[in-house]
């Protein structure tokens, strides 16, 4: 199937979880915000979405910093 991850377009091996997908980026679920097909997908639901050839995902990763006071 083909999808499309942050606007580049990727192959991938049907059934692919949201989950199975983060973990082959090498991305922590915890650090994360996902949308698929403009949809943001709450993260307990990251496990068992099921990805479908077309769909477009966006993830946002979370960095943390900030200034001294």
């Amino acid at each position: 199937m083909n999808i499309v991850v942050n606007g580049e377009q990727h192959e991938a091996e049907e059934p692919l979880t949201v989950a199975h997908l983060l973990q082959k980026l090498d991305l922590h679920s915890e650090r994360v915000a996902v949308e698929i097909n403009l949809h943001i997908l709450d993260r307990g639901d990251f496990p068992t979405w099921k990805l479908h050839d077309g769909d477009h995902i966006e993830i946002l990763s979370f960095i943390g910093g900030g200034s001294a006071p």
